[in-house]
């Protein structure tokens, strides 16, 4: 399934303890009441506190005998305003939304003028002062390929590698609007974060490219020059190498031909 979220009021993609509103519980909330029965959910990004989608992908397991496209309609009506099922499909079980990921793109936007705005603001970060763009770039091609990048990020777990390739970060400006476009095949917790608050400080001349690079080799946590706010960023988009989706609709029905069950597919 694809997935758009506003995290404004989320603590995250990720279940937590009680209490805490996530996007995975309230997902998995939705499910078992149309359902019936409990499923857990499986995404292919943990995006923090605050975070946004619009192209999150996620997976799993049911028994249900529904055509997909009616998953869709089933369950937007139970889930609250801020989350929504954009599409739902049936694939191989051997698929994980997580795991079968190849590469992930999020942006961020920052509303780069005099004014803040009343209505951006869930959505972007209000920088008044001019941003220097062919310096953010230049810093950026510091951030882009294989590297250890513990200075701007954390592990999952304590003690797990740091090492992530980066394959593209792309700074634009349209008008007053400023949008930073980072893809790798994975992300540290508050990597992109960390990226987008550095290269701030760089479009303000806070900092220079050459400063950029000597905190990435520095591999500390602590020598992280800025973290953006969450409110900013956007996970726009999962990429996945070889993988065939089927098509909702007959074809795409949790049900066999012949009337057959197929049970524990993935949606």
């Amino acid at each position: 399934m694809t997935v758009e979220y506003d995290g404004t009021e989320f603590a995250g993609f990720q279940a937590q303890a009680e209490g805490f509103r996530t996007v995975q519980g309230t997902l998995e909330k939705a499910i078992a009441k149309m359902a019936g029965s409990e499923s857990r959910v499986h995404g292919a990004g943990r995006t923090d506190a605050g975070v946004h989608a619009t192209g999150q992908v996620i997976h799993f397991d049911t028994g249900w005998h529904v055509p997909a496209h009616r998953i869709c309609w089933a369950l937007n009506g139970e889930l609250p305003n801020d989350v929504t099922v954009k599409n739902a499909e049936i694939v191989d079980g051997s698929f994980h939304a997580r795991f079968s990921a190849t590469a992930r793109t999020y942006r961020y936007t920052i509303l780069n003028r005099d004014d803040p705005s009343a209505l951006m603001g869930r959505f972007a970060w209000y920088v008044h002062a001019p941003l220097d763009l062919e310096a953010m770039n230049a810093a950026a091609a510091e951030l882009t390929g294989s590297h250890d990048f513990a200075t701007f990020g954390l592990p999952d777990l304590p003690g797990n590698s740091t090492k992530r390739n980066v394959e593209r970060i792309a700074v634009e400006k349209q008008g007053e609007i400023l949008r930073i476009t980072v893809r790798g095949n994975a992300f540290l917790r508050q990597q992109v974060r960390a990226f987008i608050g550095t290269l701030q400080l760089v479009g303000l001349g806070k900092i220079s490219p050459a400063d950029v690079a000597r905190v990435r080799d520095a591999r500390d946590r602590t020598q992280c020059p800025a973290v953006a706010p969450a409110r900013g960023l956007t996970l726009m988009r999962v990429h996945y190498d070889g993988i065939r989706f089927t098509r909702p609709g007959v074809d795409g029905e949790f049900a066999a031909p012949d009337g057959t069950e197929k049970d524990n597919r993935k949606a």
